[in-house]
């Protein structure tokens, strides 16, 4: 019974772990703990075991938080979240189907630990302000006081997605064509004056080490790889991939359309767009392999 009962909350801990801390891996470990210590009390004593759970997730989650960012600190190049596929199927078995935006969890690395979890409680779950209190063990005034900083930093840094998910792709795709077909003035009107790309290698694969800003610096950035390769090479060479054996396809990632390539089956690399207004505001690329495990290959292909 008491296995029964973590496992049926599993999927909540493990989206709960994942907002606050924008790693699968660090929030797999995070649920790991819980059930640990979930092991060693009386569930039958527990008035409310998802309360409970929630709550030991959450603070565990906190605390390693607090201990990764000093890592990322030393991070080689821009650090970007673990993508995740959120293919149907993928999504509903984590619970991730929803609110993990790779954009959105940009600007949560930008909060406090207690702002993001906060956050993520209030705006993500629906827990009530009196709910968090209980689980940070802090006053109800406290709690709002947190959520309102969190939720207003948040609204001013936030990209305004596309509502439409089609529009989004449509722009995916264009890009994609544009860079196989080394179409320079192509990508030029996809991409806004101002567009910035952020690119993630982690010092094990190849990637901007510096964030990129301005049409014209990051199109003929793209343009003087992609003319040369294709853009399935480009992109796979940037993933430190093998070249004999590669692939393009455009699959749901964090909840929307983006670029995947792969060598061998595998995912190396990940391209996901911020579009606003039908043209790309942000170019987040993640190429480190320590962070391509949670990307399932199956998306529509493309050449390459």
């Amino acid at each position: 019974m008491s296995t029964e009962l973590f496992v049926s909350h599993r999927d909540l801990l493990t989206g709960v772990a994942y907002r606050i801390l924008g790693s699968a891996a660090d929030a797999e470990d995070v649920v790991q703990d819980a059930w640990l210590r979930w092991s060693e009390v009386d569930a039958g004593a527990i008035g409310n075991p998802r309360a409970y759970l929630v709550r030991v997730t959450t603070n565990l989650a906190i605390d390693r938080l607090r201990r990764v960012r000093a890592q990322r600190e030393e991070y080689v190049g821009p650090w970007l979240p673990e993508p995740v596929s959120t293919e149907p199927d993928a999504a509903e078995r984590a619970g991730l189907a929803d609110g993990v935006e790779l954009a959105l969890l940009v600007v949560l690395e930008t909060l406090s630990p207690l702002e993001r979890a906060v956050f993520v409680l209030r705006e993500a779950f629906g827990f009530s302000y009196a709910e968090i209190a209980g689980i940070l063990g802090r006053g109800e005034p406290a709690v709002r006081q947190l959520a309102r900083r969190a939720r207003d930093h948040v609204q001013e840094r936030r990209p305004r997605f596309d509502v439409d998910r089609r529009e989004r792709r449509r722009v995916t795709e264009r890009f994609a064509d544009a860079c196989a077909e080394g179409d320079l003035r192509g990508l030029m009107e996809l991409l806004k004056a101002d567009v910035t790309f952020v690119g993630d290698g982690g010092g094990r694969a190849k990637a901007p080490l510096r964030v990129m800003t301005g049409r014209d610096h990051v199109a003929r950035f793209l343009m003087a790889i992609a003319s040369e390769n294709g853009v399935g090479r480009f992109l796979t060479s940037i993933g430190a991939g093998d070249l004999t054996s590669i692939g393009l396809e455009i699959t749901d990632v964090n909840g929307g359309p983006a670029l995947v390539a792969t060598a061998e089956g595998r995912a190396v690399t990940v391209i996901s767009l911020v579009v606003s207004d039908g043209k790309i505001e942000t170019i987040y690329l993640i190429a480190n392999p320590e962070k391509m495990s949670r990307i399932t290959p199956g998306g529509t292909s493309r050449s390459t």
